[in-house]
C-alpha cells in the first residue's frame, strides 16, 4: 500500500510503506520478480538472488553471469556479513606479462582483462546461508527470460548499435547473440538468450543430481560452475581463441580452469562508521578491496568538520562545497590505500589492512584532514593523507604529478598540450587517449557518457522479518569482451583495475582482487537493520548514494520520517575530481557535475570559488533505490526507486 504524499517533500512517485516486505532495483522485471517471491513465503535473501540472475539477462548492457557481485546482509538481530562475489586475478596475470606483450595497461575490453566470474558463486552463498528457497526456485525467472525473451531497453538497442561494427568486424560470437538478423535490435523487441537458459538448465540437472538436500546441491551448482563444466569452457576460450581489445591489438586471455576451481566467495566483517543522531545509525560497507570505505570516510570527516549535523539546504552553497571537498579528500585516499594489498600479507582484510582501515576512519586521523578543508576555495590538489604515519604513495596518473598536483592546470584533459612538458614522473607512462569502444563505466562514447552517467545494476530487498539485503551485481556487460560461444555470455574486464606499476595496494599480483568501485550500502540503527540503498555509478556511487544518506539522515534529525523517495529525487551532484577508475583513467581537478535544478545562485557561488560547474540535464544523475525497515521506530517497511532515465522500481505491500 501507498501512504499520500507529503506536501513539504514533493515526489515522482509515491512513498511506499507496508508490512509484508519491499524490493527496490535498477529494472522492473527484477524488482517485480522479487516481490513474487515475497508473496510466495521466500525471504529477502532468496528474493534478492531471483533478482540478481533476472538482472543479469534485463540488463546485459550492465552485468552478466561472468561478473561479480558484492553483497551486504543482516539479520532482524543486526549480525551482518560482508559476501564478496569479486573475483581474483588469474595466477598467470603478473605485470611481467603485460610487459612483455608491450602493454603498460590491462586493457580495458577483451580476455586479458578477465578476473574470476564471482557472481555465481556469491549469489549461491548468499542464499545457502541466509535463504530458504532451491536453486531451481530462484533461477526459473532468469531462465524463462532467457529462453523467451526480454524486453530490448531503449539504451540496450542504441549500445548494441554503437558496438555492431565491433561485433561485426572483431567479435562474432557477440554478432551471433546480440546482432540477430544481422542487426541491432529495436527498443522494445525480445532479446533471446538460450545458450545461458541452456547453461542454467545444465547446473540445475547437476545440482539435483547431488540428491534432495539443499545445501548439496548448492554446492554441486558451485562445483558445476567453478570445477565443471562451466569453467572447462571458460578455460577453452580464453586458451585458444584471441580476440582484438581496447589495445588495438589481438589477444587471447589468461584465465584458466584452475583459477576458477581455486576461488570461493569470501564471507567478512563488513567495514563501519557510527553517525546519525547520537550516533544509533552504523553504516557497513565492503572492505578496502572495494571503494566502499570512501563513503565512511567522507562521514568521518563530515563529522570532524562539524557538519554531519548540516541542514542540507538546497540554497547553501557552503555544504555542497563542504561536501565536494571531503569527497576530494576521501577519494584521493582511495588511490593512495585502497585494494587487496601489494602482497598476499597485506591482502584487504588481513590484519595490516584491519589496521590501515581503523586508521582511516579514527577521529585523530580526520580531525587532521579536516583541517584541510578550506571553507572558501576549492583546492586543485589530490591529496592523500598518511594514517597511521604510513607515507602515501600515488599510482602514475596522467592528470596528477606524484605530487598530486594537476598537470594541465590551463586546459581541458585531452587537450594537445594537456601533458606537455618534461616531468620526470612522466617516464613511462601512456599519454591521455580517448576511451576505445566499450571501455567506461561502461558506455561506449564520451557523448553517452554525458547523456546517460551511470552503469551497473542494484538491488535491495527487506522482508517482513527484518531481513535486508544490499548488492550491486556488474561486470561481464555485453561491451566488455566476446561472448563464449559454448556459455551465451562474456567474461569480465574487472582487472582493468589493478595498476601495473608495483608496490601499490592496487598493483597486479596473481590471486589478487582488483579494486572494484561497487558499493552496496546498508545501515543499522540502534542494532536492528535500517536502510539498505545504493546505486550503480562506477566511481560516483559512493557520492550519490551518500547524498540519499545524508537527506535520510536529516529528515531523522527534524523528526519528519523516512522521506525515501524525496531523497532519491532531490538533485544529484558529484565530483569528477578524482581519477576514474576505467580505463583510461581520466580526471578533471575541480570539476562538480550538477543537475541543473540546483539553485542558479548556488551554481555561481561554487563557481567563484574555484569548482568547474558542468551543470547537466536535471534528472541525469544516479540511478539509485532503497529499503528501510522504520518498524521498530513506529513507521512501515519503506521502498523507494530513481525515476532518472525511467527504469528503476520499487515494489512493495
Amino acid at each position: 500500500m501507498s501512504t499520500p504524499e507529503r506536501p513539504s517533500l514533493p515526489t515522482t512517485r509515491p512513498e511506499l510503506a507496508g508490512d509484508l516486505g519491499m524490493v527496490a532495483s535498477t529494472h522492473w522485471l527484477a524488482s517485480q520478480v522479487g516481490m513474487s517471491v515475497l508473496e510466495r513465503g521466500g525471504n529477502a535473501a532468496d528474493a534478492a538472488v531471483a533478482a540478481g540472475f533476472v538482472l543479469q539477462v534485463v540488463e546485459p548492457h550492465l552485468n552478466g553471469p561472468g561478473g561479480e557481485v558484492p553483497i551486504l546482509v543482516a539479520t532482524p538481530d543486526g549480525t551482518a556479513e560482508s559476501i564478496c562475489g569479486q573475483g581474483t586475478a588469474p595466477a598467470a596475470a603478473t605485470p611481467e606479462v603485460f610487459a612483455g606483450l608491450g602493454l603498460d595497461a590491462v586493457p580495458g575490453t577483451g580476455l586479458l582483462a578477465a578476473t574470476v566470474p564471482g557472481a555465481f558463486g556469491a549469489w549461491t552463498v548468499l542464499l545457502e546461508r541466509h535463504g530458504t528457497w532451491g536453486l531451481r526456485a530462484v533461477l526459473e525467472p532468469a531462465i524463462g527470460y532467457a529462453r523467451d525473451g526480454a524486453p530490448v531497453l531503449p539504451r540496450v538497442a542504441e549500445i548494441v548499435a554503437a558496438m555492431a561494427g565491433v561485433f561485426t568486424d572483431d567479435w562474432p560470437t557477440s554478432a551471433a547473440l546480440y546482432l540477430p538478423g544481422g542487426r541491432a535490435p529495436e527498443p522494445w523487441a525480445r532479446l533471446r538468450m538460450t545458450v545461458l537458459a541452456d547453461v542454467y538448465e545444465r547446473v540445475l540437472a547437476e545440482a539435483e543430481a547431488a540428491g534432495a538436500d539443499r545445501a548439496a546441491q548448492l554446492a554441486a551448482a558451485r562445483d558445476a560452475w567453478y570445477r565443471g563444466f562451466v569453467a572447462e569452457a571458460v578455460d577453452d576460450f580464453a586458451a585458444t581463441t584471441a580476440w582484438k581489445d581496447s589495445s588495438g591489438r589481438v589477444h587471447g586471455g589468461l584465465l584458466r580452469a584452475d583459477d576458477l576451481a581455486g576461488w570461493q566467495p569470501g564471507v567478512e566483517e563488513p567495514a563501519r562508521f557510527a553517525c546519525g543522531p547520537g550516533d544509533a545509525v552504523e553504516v557497513l560497507k565492503p572492505g578496502l578491496w572495494s571503494q566502499g570505505p570512501v563513503h565512511l570516510q567522507q562521514l568521518a570527516l563530515l563529522r570532524a568538520l562539524g557538519a554531519d549535523e548540516d541542514p542540507l539546504d538546497l540554497d547553501d552553497p557552503q555544504w555542497v562545497h563542504t561536501l565536494t571537498e571531503v569527497a576530494k579528500l576521501a577519494f584521493a585516499d582511495r588511490e593512495a590505500w585502497y585494494g587487496d594489498g601489494a602482497g598476499p600479507e597485506d591482502a584487504a582484510g588481513g590484519p595490516r589492512a584491519t589496521a590501515l582501515l581503523a586508521d582511516l576512519l579514527s577521529h585523530a586521523y580526520n580531525a587532521g584532514r579536516a583541517a584541510l578543508v578550506s571553507r572558501a576555495t576549492a583546492d586543485p590538489r589530490l591529496r592523500p593523507g598518511a594514517p597511521g604515519g604510513r607515507t602515501p604513495v600515488l599510482p602514475p596518473l596522467a592528470d596528477f604529478d606524484t605530487g598530486g598536483v594537476p598537470r594541465h592546470p590551463d586546459g581541458p584533459p585531452g587537450a594537445p598540450d594537456a601533458v606537455a612538458g618534461a616531468d620526470d614522473d612522466l617516464d613511462g607512462l601512456a599519454l591521455p587517449r580517448a576511451a576505445a569502444p566499450g571501455e567506461g563505466e561502461p558506455t561506449v562514447s564520451a557523448a553517452q557518457r554525458r547523456a546517460g552517467r551511470g552503469d551497473t545494476c542494484h538491488l535491495d530487498v527487506v522482508d517482513a522479518r527484518g531481513l535486508m539485503v544490499s548488492a550491486t551485481p556488474s561486470g561481464a556487460w555485453l561491451m566488455s569482451s566476446p561472448v563464449v560461444p559454448a556459455l551465451g555470455f562474456p567474461l569480465g574486464t574487472r582487472a582493468q583495475m589493478f595498476r601495473l606499476a608495483p608496490g601499490l595496494p592496487s598493483s597486479l599480483r596473481p590471486g589478487a582482487r582488483p579494486r572494484t568501485t561497487l558499493t552496496p550500502s546498508l545501515a543499522l540503527r540502534d542494532g536492528r537493520p535500517w536502510l539498505a540503498y545504493g546505486t550503480p555509478g562506477g566511481d560516483q556511487q559512493d557520492q550519490w548514494s551518500l547524498l540519499l544518506l545524508l537527506r535520510v539522515l536529516a529528515g531523522l534529525r527534524r523528526g519528519d520520517g523516512l522521506a525515501l523517495q524525496a531523497a532519491i529525487d532531490a538533485p544529484m551532484l558529484h565530483s569528477d575530481h578524482m581519477p576514474s577508475s576505467f580505463a583510461p583513467r581520466r580526471a578533471v581537478p575541480n570539476r562538480l557535475v550538477v543537475e541543473d535544478r540546483w539553485p542558479a545562485a548556488v551554481l555561481h557561488d561554487l563557481a567563484a570559488r574555484g569548482h568547474d560547474v558542468e551543470t547537466v540535464d536535471g534528472w541525469s544523475l544516479g540511478r539509485l533505490s532503497a529499503v528501510a525497515d522504520d518498524r521498530p521506530w513506529g513507521g512501515w517497511l519503506r521502498a523507494a526507486a530513481n525515476a532518472r532515465g525511467a527504469q528503476g522500481y520499487a515494489v512493495g505491500r
